[in-house]
C-alpha cells in the first residue's frame, strides 16, 4: 500500500473561532494546490481518502480530491484528529487493506508522529510543515507497521 500523509494547509488563527471550525486561508489553499499539483505530476493516485473531521483537514482533503481527480467519497475518521494515537490510526488503516493507495488529511502532532511510528521507529519525530506531504510504502498491514519512506514534499518545493 502507498500511504500519503498530508498535513492541512495554513489555517485561520484561533481568534474567536472554535479550533474545529478553523478554515484554510487563501495562502494556505494556494500553497496546498501548488504542492498537490507537483505530487500529481509524480503520479499520486489515491484509491481512498481519509480525513480528520476538523474543517481545515476536510478542506485539505477536498482540494486533494480535485487535484488527484479522485472520484470516491471522503471518509472522515476521529483517528486523524491532532492528538490521536497512531495505534488507533493503524487499526483504522488495516480495515482498508484492500486499497492500493490511501491519502490521509490530518494535523500535527499526529502528522509528525506517524512517520516514525510507521517506520518502526516510534521515538522519531518529523518536522511536518503545514501543507507538507509524505509517502510511506507498507508491504503488509500486519499487527505492527513496517514501512519505507519514499519521499517528503514541503510547500517550498512547489514554488
Amino acid at each position: 500500500m502507498e500511504l500519503y500523509i498530508l498535513r492541512h494547509g495554513i489555517a485561520e488563527d484561533g481568534s474567536g473561532i472554535r479550533d474545529e471550525d478553523r478554515e484554510l486561508t487563501p495562502r494556505g489553499r494556494d500553497e496546498l494546490c501548488a504542492l498537490l499539483r507537483l505530487a500529481a505530476r509524480g503520479r499520486v493516485q489515491p484509491s481512498l481518502i481519509l480525513t480528520s473531521p476538523l474543517v481545515r483537514a476536510v478542506q485539505t482533503a477536498e482540494i486533494a480530491a480535485l487535484e488527484f481527480r479522485y472520484k470516491g467519497e471522503l471518509l472522515g475518521t476521529d483517528t486523524l484528529i491532532p492528538e490521536a494515537d497512531p495505534w488507533d490510526f493503524w487499526s483504522e488503516l488495516r480495515l482498508h487493506r484492500d486499497q492500493p493507495a490511501v491519502l490521509l488529511a490530518s494535523h500535527n502532532p499526529l502528522c509528525s508522529r506517524l512517520p516514525g511510528f510507521l517506520l518502526s521507529c516510534p521515538a522519531m519525530q518529523v518536522h511536518f510543515d503545514k501543507g507538507a506531504m509524505a509517502r510511506i510504502d507498507l508491504d503488509r498491514l500486519g499487527a505492527e507497521p513496517r514501512g519505507v519512506l519514499r519521499w517528503m514534499l514541503t510547500p517550498r518545493f512547489a514554488h
